[in-house]
């Protein structure tokens, strides 16, 4: 595994990171738990010792199935990422979206990042994954409601007491981040990317390279679709976000799977799944620190983590690169 620090904070991260999004269920059709502790050891076993959790992932069922799942690894090689500044049991801030939980019923969730917020966000994540620090506190989303420096106020106090070790930040635009650096030093951003979706290459990802700041990739895979193991028409549940997706309508699906087809022997050259080029291609691109990859299950999980031993030549991502900017003409 290969393994970098986020800025400056001394939190070092593995390239790999296991994103458990997926792992409390909410919007991806419910979750199984063994299966999902079994896969955060079967990615730790391959090196994979850093893991991305929140609160509001199946409202706290990431982060109890994280907990559980860490309580046989030693703490100090495990680095837990969380976030904080998504509220489902409370009716304030920015409204984020209607939404249901894993039981099906009816989910307001709001985007509220005041100081007493957090204060109490930190201390409900801590009892969850059973730690006494996490080890980069993130917020989720901006909160237009709440002065960014009385949202950083309140991590940096809880860096004070020794319950973070690094502040981030998730879906941050440029000017955010400048707002957010008079108060706190920032560690890193967690911003969509991948092949599909590559808009903060035009400003975020120059703003991290030049201020030293990590940048964290949520969906490299792009929700599943660049695995190839997408079908045109293939069906979602009411309550898996990507029925609604226009990426995984057949016409769109059908056009990435022409790409992923053109990239596919290059995979086979190499005894890699799509999935595993798609990661190393992800990684090896200008400013990205760090791609966040989901697994159900333990097999799942082994094959993300063993992208990191697929070696990508100047000449193959060049013709990666090519490929993609005809799907895109």
């Amino acid at each position: 595994m290969e393994f970098q620090e986020l800025g400056a904070s001394g939190v070092k991260v593995s390239r790999i990171t296991f994103g458990s999004w997926a792992a409390g269920g909410w919007m991806w059709g419910g979750t199984e738990q063994n299966d999902a502790v079994g896969a955060i050891h079967a990615s730790y076993e391959l090196g994979v010792t850093s893991i991305d959790t929140a609160p509001i992932y199946g409202q706290g069922l990431s982060e109890q199935i994280v907990g559980e799942a860490i309580k046989s690894l030693p703490r100090d090689k495990v680095q837990l990422l969380s976030k904080f500044g998504m509220r489902w049991d409370l009716a304030q801030g920015d409204f984020a979206m209607k939404t249901k939980d894993n039981a099906g019923h009816d989910l307001d969730v709001y985007k509220y990042a005041s100081r007493g917020s957090i204060i109490k966000e930190c201390e409900d994540s801590l009892k969850r994954l059973g730690t006494d620090y996490i080890d980069l506190y993130q917020q989720h989303w901006p909160d237009t409601t709440t002065p960014i420096d009385e949202t950083m106020e309140a991590v940096q106090r809880l860096m004070e007491q020794g319950k973070v070790r690094a502040a981030g930040v998730s879906n941050y635009s440029v000017a955010q981040m400048e707002e957010a650096e008079k108060t706190i030093d920032l560690a890193s951003n967690q911003v969509p990317y991948s092949m599909l979706r590559r808009g903060v290459e035009q400003d975020v990802v120059p703003y991290c390279q030049a201020h030293h700041k990590g940048i964290l990739v949520y969906s490299p895979l792009q929700l599943g679709l660049l695995t190839g193991k997408m079908k045109p028409g293939q069906y979602f549940d009411a309550s898996d976000l990507r029925s609604t997706n226009k990426l995984f309508q057949p016409e769109s699906v059908a056009r990435v799977n022409g790409f992923l087809n053109k990239i596919r022997p290059l995979a086979e050259t190499k005894g890699a799944t799509l999935g595993q080029l798609v990661l190393r291609w992800t990684l090896a691109q200008p400013g990205i620190t760090v791609a966040l990859v989901g697994a159900r299950n333990p097999e799942q999980a082994v094959q993300n983590a063993r992208a990191i031993d697929l070696q990508l030549s100047f000449e193959e991502i060049d013709f990666i690169n090519k490929q993609l900017q005809a799907l895109a003409a």
